[in-house]
């Protein structure tokens, strides 16, 4: 299990900025990964489980434990029928992108939407990642998950994953997805295809995929949008140090050149405010914020 002491979170995580953490752990194997959970678990020291690091920026300065990050070698694979409809089982730490790519090359649709979605499988099963009117919850069968104390796997079918927007019961119940099954219906392949460049070309139109960021920095307000909320607002490419509210969408906070993780705060805290005054509604982070006093504990 490869150990990275004092490791610079920046480098692990999308938004390239940040503190470090004091322990990084990469398991290799299902095996290294439930003992490193265990390990960590009944220790004193907070601890995470990090995937692509695509929806997470670590507070400025150390975060005085363990990060945990797999790498179980991003397996996919189409893995049989069930009820008419095609199984692809893929591993946690496969990229969606890779995943919605895989399906489409075996001419099978209902993944198209996770084609631009820039993490891994196992955080997208824990957000219920979605995009473009699709949530991972419209297609998933099950997940094996390492259930604590013990960390021994389990499956879970979807109804006990309980899917919600950018939610699910494994942010209660502590499991940690190593691989994911979702079934997906046989389609035409050019069809497919077609949809993914399509919702490619609508993102790169509308998103600032030229700068690192988070995605969507804030979750969807009831009733309401929040990268509109913040147009209203006036604060499309309001800055603080290098974290900029995005020119192109005011849905997404960029890493505009030298931002630290503060400078990521404070905007996001001028941007609720502002909100907030105007308007009655408080945005909520989509984007975890990793400080000292984050993680589990034994």
């Amino acid at each position: 299990m490869k150990r990275i002491e004092n490791a610079p979170m920046s480098k692990y995580t999308s938004f390239r900025a940040g503190g470090t953490a004091r322990e990084l752990l990469m398991p290799e194997s299902v095996g290294e990964l439930s003992e490193a959970l265990r390990d960590a678990y009944s220790g004193d020291e907070p601890w995470i489980l990090l995937g692509n690091g695509s929806n997470t920026v670590f507070l400025d300065g150390e975060f005085p434990g363990k990060v945990i990050m797999p790498q179980l070698g991003g397996e996919i694979e189409v893995s049989g029928q069930e009820d008419g409809n095609f199984l692809i089982k893929a591993s946690a730490d496969a990229l969606l992108s890779r995943l919605a790519r895989t399906a489409a090359a075996e001419s099978l649709t209902g993944l198209e939407f996770a084609a631009g979605i820039p993490g891994s499988v196992g955080g997208g099963v824990f957000m219920n990642a979605g995009a473009y009117g699709g949530e991972l919850k419209d297609c998933i069968v099950s997940a094996d998950v390492l259930m604590p104390p013990e960390f021994d796997p389990v499956t879970l079918g979807r109804e006990e994953l309980a899917m919600g927007y950018r939610h699910s019961a494994l942010q209660e119940s502590g499991g940690i997805v190593v691989s994911a099954t979702f079934a997906l219906e046989k389609g035409d392949k050019e069809e497919i295809e077609a949809r993914m460049a399509d919702l490619a070309a609508r993102r790169s139109d509308k998103q600032p995929l030229e700068y690192p960021s988070a995605g969507s920095f804030f979750k969807r307000p009831e009733g309401h949008f929040a990268g509109k909320l913040i147009e209203d607002a006036g604060l499309k490419g309001l800055r603080v140090g290098g974290a900029q509210i995005s020119e192109k969408h005011a849905g997404f906070m960029i890493n505009a050149g030298g931002a630290t993780a503060t400078d990521i705060v404070d905007l996001m805290h001028a941007v609720q405010n502002r909100v907030l005054e105007l308007y009655g509604v408080l945005l909520e982070p989509e984007v975890r914020l990793i400080g000292p006093d984050y993680g589990k504990r034994g």
